[in-house]
């Protein structure tokens, strides 16, 4: 469910049947290629185009799962696959992921520990909500104002996040069409997320991706801090899992880890993370992540299949992480890269490309654009992390 290249070639090297649903946008390219191809409008869903009307059109291709690539997806996919197993839980579990306010308390029924959230509708609520947090924190008068968080409720990664700082701030940086949003406490500690292919309700395969910062760079597996704290992290995963009914498929969390191994739930998707990690995954541990999804998705497939699958989470010797490139706002006319980047042992490949001379605008959505990602390759963590973080500050569009 939806067009990625890597996807069908996966699929492909796996020489497994498969079919594309995505935008009818790509259907000549599908025609031209030999692609087996349904047009599909994700954005649109009313009696005339629904997932029995699209059940319809895959039928003559033998369909029996769906399997979700990006978050707009996400809800077609278990709509489907309740239809193909018959079980209408499948696609309420999809709307789980599709609303941060439900999955919020969900996760908090389970007994996990979550921030102070609350579903707005006005600037007004947004401002209530900051007052109750202040008073959560016994804040005095004159002390800064507690951080709240505002988000969509369905927006993938970044898209929509606002952090407001201070009480002005809701009055200057939201705006009237961010509602109806959820809002949250600011969580303390150290974010990161996990990747967890999951077969017949078990952890199959669980990756820890450390962030260097948040939507900019990261690298897989985690260091050897992060990565010692795996026991508790697989505990929380496995509760997760378990509260969500999760039973195939794959999914993304990001928690929030303190000092004395509080572990806060954020939020948790169920498709292809961002920020490259599947490509950092398939550097470090040698498996396509994306056939490990596919694999994962499919009730028929045997434990033989799966065991033999996925290699072991332990003794990964290989560190693969990447920089995505956001030029700073205001006029740009050409890629600068550093020749000291050429030549470290660690550099691995970059996909940046000479731009057109332009302005890049400040009002961007979430993080912006990103025009370019320099992956590294290497068996240092410490390493590894001085080189995401010099080269994330470094300008290479001037």
């Amino acid at each position: 469910m939806g067009w990625s290249l890597p996807a069908i070639e996966s699929m492909k090297k796996m020489n497994r049947p498969f079919v594309v649903v995505s935008f009818s946008d790509f259907t000549d390219y599908a025609k031209e290629n030999d692609i087996p191809f349904v047009g599909w409008n994700f954005r649109e869903w009313n009696e005339k185009s629904n997932s029995l009307q699209l059940r319809e059109l895959l039928e003559p291709f033998g369909v029996n799962v769906a399997v979700p690539l990006y978050e707009e997806t996400v809800e077609w996919a278990g709509a489907l696959n309740s239809l193909y197993r018959d079980d209408q839980r499948v696609l309420n579990r999809a709307w789980l992921f599709r609303h941060k306010g439900i999955m919020k308390r969900k996760a908090l029924l389970a007994g996990l520990r979550v921030g102070l959230f609350e579903e707005v509708n006005t600037r007004d609520q947004v401002h209530n909500f900051m007052d109750r947090v202040n008073e959560a924190n016994l804040q005095l008068p004159g002390e800064q104002d507690s951080w709240v968080h505002l988000k969509p409720f369905a927006a993938a990664g970044t898209v929509g996040h606002r952090l407001l700082r201070t009480k002005s701030d809701i009055d200057e940086k939201v705006q009237d069409s961010d509602f109806p949003c959820m809002v949250e406490s600011h969580l303390p500690g150290k974010e990161f997320s996990c990747e967890a292919f999951i077969h017949n309700g078990k952890i199959r395969f669980l990756n820890i991706t450390e962030y260097v910062k948040l939507g900019y760079s990261n690298f897989v597996p985690a260091g050897p801090e992060l990565e010692s704290k795996r026991p508790i992290i697989r505990d929380a995963m496995e509760r997760l899992v378990k509260a969500f009914g999760i039973e195939y498929g794959m999914i993304h969390p990001e928690w929030f880890l303190t000092e004395d191994d509080t572990l806060s739930f954020g939020e948790v998707a169920a498709r292809i993370p961002g920020g490259h990690i599947f490509e950092l995954i398939e550097k470090a541990y040698g498996f396509d992540p994306i056939q490990g999804l596919v694999l994962c998705s499919d009730p028929s497939v045997t434990e033989e299949e799966i065991e033999a699958f996925f290699p072991s989470e332990k003794n990964n010797s290989i560190i693969a992480g990447s920089v995505m490139i956001y030029p700073k706002a205001g006029f740009i006319s050409k890629l600068q890269i550093p020749d000291e980047l050429k030549e470290d042992d660690y550099f691995e490949t970059h996909t940046l490309y000479p731009p057109s001379e332009h302005k890049v605008p400040d009002d961007r959505e979430g993080f912006g654009n990103h025009y370019g990602t320099i992956f590294f390759r290497g068996d240092n963590p410490e390493r590894m992390k001085e080189l995401l973080s010099h080269y994330q500050d470094i300008d290479f569009y001037v």
